[in-house]
């Protein structure tokens, strides 16, 4: 896939049959953004899509920006940052911010975010986010090096449920 030729600038995709979905103040459902990818049939739209979602990301503190938040294993820039609240016998409650310097990866990371972001560790555990990512037939339009990304990025999310279970 090559970002290159997709406009950045252009009009966004919210428009007819695709509802808008996430805010600055709350990431999207899962399942609208489900619904919307599937409401595109043109790659460069769902590739603009993507984009799109990448650019609802609240913005990530400076000081996260550091190499302990940065995800191993992929080719572009990516941090992820965990909150954990503890939620009493329920286990706690793990909350993320995230950033990258590509715009698509941006938008993998809104994807992510919207499935595990606020939900308890467990949640987290027993959640395949893998076979969402071949539901919305990403895993085939993206290149390698993204969908080993996105591999590393839930194992990222998953390693810190494991450990906020560990140390409740």
């Amino acid at each position: 896939m090559n970002a290159g030729n997709i406009d950045l600038v252009g009009p966004a995709l919210y428009i007819g049959h695709i509802r808008p979905v996430g805010r600055r103040d709350a990431m999207s459902d899962i399942e609208d953004i489900i619904e919307n990818f599937a409401g595109l049939e043109d790659w460069d739209d769902r590739y603009r899509y993507l984009i799109e979602l990448g650019r609802e990301l609240p913005p990530m503190p400076a000081a996260a920006h550091s190499d302990a938040n940065k995800v191993q294993g992929c080719a572009s820039q990516v941090w992820l940052d965990t909150s954990i609240r503890p939620d009493g016998g329920t286990g706690p409650v793990l909350t993320f911010v995230g950033d990258s310097d590509a715009h698509i990866v941006r938008g993998l990371i809104a994807i992510l975010f919207a499935i595990f972001s606020g939900k308890h560790a467990r949640e987290i555990l027993s959640a395949d986010a893998l076979a969402l990512f071949e539901r919305m037939g990403l895993r085939e339009h993206l290149t390698p090096q993204r969908s080993n990304g996105f591999r590393s990025m839930v194992e990222r999310i998953r390693a810190d449920a494991r450990a906020a279970l560990a140390v409740a």
